[in-house]
């Protein structure tokens, strides 16, 4: 009975805490429903004239990108602001030929007038956080403008972004993400339903009622003295952004959100980019849960609900964690509950996933017809991504767990970028890219393994009990074995 016990204590705190956190996410979505009614009132700069028109750093941090070192430079170079007070910084810590070819790009730039400057160092120390640290040290610019290699703003994003910091109190405007290839494979898709959630619900259902939002890494500009006053960039934590992000709002500095501007970006094609892309963020978020908790928890500078939400928010991540606790012992629980019929009014926990679940339907349904608008046609495809969306994220619960608990441990890795393709048309060739992983991880195995654990839990769903079975779990183990499936083949076909 000591097992049973057990389980049922693990599973139901995991299912709270996911419960907990969709009824965040369920906050979340009356601040942003409330926010289409508010005014923006901010105090702007007055671009007609011309002493009112900030001196911008544009920093690059590249580090061998060789597919889209290129475009990125080009784009960059067609921002439209006065040559006069526009600086543009290539954050370059590459180690492969990309040196060379970027530099005679960037002298072929500054032909043209542009104060535009190739920086290199030594060493990687800081990794990205390290970069921009020492770009910032001979930045000309008040305001610092921050876009990675794979990113592709528009003519007039600095028109629109920079007036917001006539407030001497906002230290960080940030964009939303669009993404230019899209609809390149159910992977792109979900990857894209994933941060549009992110950058309408969450940035600004938090945002809107002054709880604190994070600089997403690119895409956003911050007032250099903000940078300075919160302690700089700092490199001890795999998601540089977020930390200095929750630092400076510690201090004080407020943070505005832009969700009508949009930032063009490419997102991973393939699943062993993904993956490594998937693994830094969950990794930093533990790290920055452990980094931050105690600061947050003990100032007298923001509310209750304020740290909550900050708290949560930092625990995004982990909610991978509990998914993975919550999937794996289900199975156990469909023959414990049918074993133990004395134990049946404990099993009324598990309506919790349920009605997560269905929060979290809700939730991404205002956020999809944002995009794509309503009507049934709509509702009926988002149903049908929502459950494609929920089966793979299930899917990668595993392999982020893996790194949330190597964050909450406290075990330090590298940095490692994300490859970027330059590809948008599933036609295009991206195989011989040299920088994609070619082994295989042992964590594929595992997933594998899981895989067919989740389809053992559907056929057990006709065994159990004395009543013909139990298909209450049933949903849940397709859904699992569905993500499971999709991640194992996909990575082993994509070589991770």
């Amino acid at each position: 009975m000591i097992f049973e016990t057990t389980v049922i204590i693990i599973y139901s705190i995991a299912l709270l805490l996911i419960f907990m956190y969709a009824l965040a996410q369920l906050n979340l979505l009356f601040n942003y429903l409330s926010s289409k009614k508010a005014k923006d009132n901010c105090e702007k700069f007055d671009f007609s004239n011309p002493d009112e028109i900030p001196y911008i750093t544009i920093q690059l941090p590249v580090y061998n990108e060789m597919y889209v070192m290129e475009r990125l430079l080009d784009n960059i170079a067609e921002i439209d602001y006065p040559k006069d007070k526009l600086e543009i910084q290539v954050l370059d810590d590459s180690t492969d030929e990309t040196v060379e070819s970027t530099r005679a790009h960037v002298e072929k730039i500054r032909a043209t007038g542009l104060d535009i400057k190739h920086i290199t160092r030594t060493d990687r120390k800081g990794f990205k956080a390290g970069a921009l640290k020492e770009g910032l040290k001979i930045a000309k610019g008040e305001f610092i403008a921050i876009f990675d290699s794979d990113f592709l703003p528009k003519k007039d994003w600095l028109k629109r972004t920079v007036p917001y910091f006539k407030d001497e109190h906002i230290g960080v405007v940030q964009t939303r993400w669009g993404h230019i290839n899209r609809n390149y494979s159910i992977l792109t898709r979900i990857q894209a339903f994933a941060l549009d959630a992110h950058f309408t619900l969450e940035q600004v259902g938090r945002n809107s009622k002054g709880h604190f939002i994070n600089f997403n890494g690119t895409a956003g500009l911050w007032r250099k003295s903000c940078i300075i006053d919160a302690g700089n960039w700092e490199g001890d934590t795999l998601t540089e952004d977020l930390d200095l992000s929750y630092r400076a709002q510690l201090k004080n500095w407020k943070f505005k959100y832009l969700e009508d501007v949009e930032t063009p970006a490419e997102l991973p094609i393939v699943i062993s980019a993904a993956r490594s892309q998937q693994f830094r963020w969950n990794k930093g978020g533990a790290e920055n849960f452990k980094k931050m908790l105690w600061r947050v928890v003990k100032s007298h500078n923001i509310s209750t609900k304020t740290k909550v939400h900050g708290l949560l928010h930092l625990l995004n991540s982990t909610m991978f964690l509990n998914v993975l606790i919550v999937g794996v012992l289900s199975i156990p629980m469909l023959y414990i509950k049918n074993e133990y019929a004395h134990l049946k009014p404990y099993f009324y926990v598990m309506s919790f996933f349920v009605l997560s679940t269905i929060i979290f339907f809700i939730c991404y349904w205002f956020m999809y017809k944002n995009t794509y608008g309503s009507g049934f046609k709509n509702f009926a495809r988002y149903t049908g991504m929502f459950f494609v969306f929920f089966s793979i994220a299930m899917g990668f619960s595993l392999h982020n767990s893996i790194a949330v608990l190597e964050g909450h441990f406290g075990k330090k890795s590298e940095f490692v970028r994300t490859p970027k393709f330059n590809i948008s048309k599933y036609k295009d060739n991206w195989k011989n890219n040299k920088y994609l992983r070619k082994n295989i991880s042992v964590h594929v195995v595992f997933e594998g393994l899981l895989m067919l654990y989740f389809g053992f839990g559907m056929y057990s769903a006709f065994i159990v009990g004395n009543q013909g079975g139990d298909f209450g779990l049933f949903p849940f183990h397709l859904m699992l074995f569905i993500g499971f499936g999709y991640v194992f083949f996909k990575s082993l076909t994509s070589k991770v």
